[in-house]
């Protein structure tokens, strides 16, 4: 690699408060996917059905779907470094509820579940917040690196978060140490940010109403390239997600502990770092739109023989290689939603995104839950991954705009 292009690279970093974000990144995003392994590994070994882990899923999604709107205002209406120390101590809390059911030895997953819905409130006002934060940290110049190097992050965590979170259940014999490590990890977060010096705010102050509320949605209906990328990102993997059944797999059908489940879900994650450090290296030039359809059916087609495989390693590569496609369409979307929004837009605009992904995501867990409930794990997955080239050929049609997009340049240049 040219030592210009690694200088251009790294040259994000000499922000020093671009710095201390992706530590707060890091250690918060580490301390949910710790907490989600325990959460997951605890709650099957309560009940041992994959419903159950489905539920999981839509009960940190319920509350985001319900506030996402109020959520997005309040990013753009309040300071927005404070109401994510807010966050981070309401998760830390959460953290603690947690590890104080499994220090009383409850065997009811209810007060598990009644703690996920408190987080999945705390995400809700934390995801808008925490991305809209990111354009004020650097220039605009290096902001598409700043993307793919806040992707690393996330994904160094996700993989590490879940790594550790199994070792920690293993060395202490359930969920208690993980939720301490959660605690601890969410602290370190807030010590960072409180570090992070921001030039005032000049955001005009807006009124709750209907307008205002909706500005976000409005913002992306009036962009069809953004429409469709985020759209295209919630169908696939809603259908073609498989994180809630690991668990299954792990236990089941690969005949593994709670290590090898870490294993299977930092896997996703790993494969998406790298691919985010490729991108910061070497930024997306032409041919965006196809590059994100052909992406998202590899999504589709790893996710299958994820689902096909019986052996240990390849089900980690085909978890690779679907974190690794996927995060080109992270990439390609946090860019063109990020750097083209008004600043006193962001946070709603994020919160519609938001809501996208967490639809992906946690309702996607929920979707595989209940078809795993239907139909076995195994038939789930692959339906699942089937499911999304089913999407990625019909989205191909109905967006032409995105099939049609060649380079990543601001909104205002993109056909309304």
């Amino acid at each position: 690699m040219p030592a210009s292009d690694a200088r251009a690279g790294t040259a994000v970093f000499r922000h020093r408060n671009f710095s201390l974000y992706q530590l707060v990144r890091f250690a918060v995003v580490a301390a949910i996917e710790m907490q989600s392994v325990a959460v997951g590994w605890q709650v099957y070994e309560i009940t041992r059905r994959p419903l159950d882990l489905g539920l999981v899923g839509l009960a940190q999604f319920l509350p985001n779907f319900f506030l996402f709107l109020l959520a997005g205002h309040a990013a753009d209406r309040f300071n927005r470094k404070r109401l994510l120390l807010v966050c981070n101590a309401g998760f830390a809390l959460c953290s603690l509820l947690l590890f104080d059911f499994a220090s009383a030895g409850r065997t009811s997953v209810r007060p598990i579940y009644a703690v996920l819905v408190a987080i999945g409130v705390v995400r809700a006002f934390n995801s808008p917040a925490v991305r809209a934060l990111l354009p004020a940290l650097v220039p605009a110049g290096v902001f598409p690196q700043a993307v793919a190097w806040n992707s690393t992050t996330h994904q160094a965590a996700s993989i590490l978060g879940p790594a550790i979170g199994g070792l920690l259940y293993a060395i202490f014999g359930g969920p208690r140490g993980v939720y301490a490590a959660s605690v601890a990890a969410c602290a370190i977060a807030s010590i960072a940010l409180v570090r992070v010096r921001l030039e005032p705010s000049r955001r005009p102050k807006e009124n709750v109403d209907l307008g205002s509320l909706l500005a976000g949605l409005d913002y992306i209906w009036r962009h069809k390239v953004i429409l469709g990328s985020i759209s295209l990102d919630l169908f696939a993997v809603l259908l073609g997600g498989s994180i809630a059944l690991l668990p299954v797999y792990a236990r089941e059908i690969l005949h593994a502990g709670p290590w090898a489940l870490g294993l299977l879900r930092s896997a996703p994650g790993a494969g998406a770092m790298l691919m985010a450090t490729l991108l910061a290296y070497r930024a997306l030039r032409r041919h965006v739109g196809k590059i994100m359809l052909l992406c998202v059916a590899g999504f589709g087609v790893f996710t299958i023989i994820f689902g096909l495989s019986r052996n240990l390693t390849l089900s980690i590569v085909a978890l690779l290689l679907v974190g690794a496609v996927d995060m080109v369409s992270v990439v390609i979307r946090g860019v063109l939603v990020q750097i083209a929004t008004p600043d006193a837009l962001r946070g709603r605009v994020n919160a519609v995104d938001m809501i996208f992904i967490g639809a992906s995501n946690e309702l996607g867990e929920f979707e595989s839950g209940l078809t795993a409930h239907w139909f076995g794990a195994v038939p789930a997955v692959i339906i699942g991954g089937a499911g999304t080239l089913v999407v990625v050929a019909l989205w191909a049609w109905l967006f032409p705009d995105l099939r049609k997009a060649d380079q990543l340049r601001p909104v205002e240049e993109l056909a309304v």
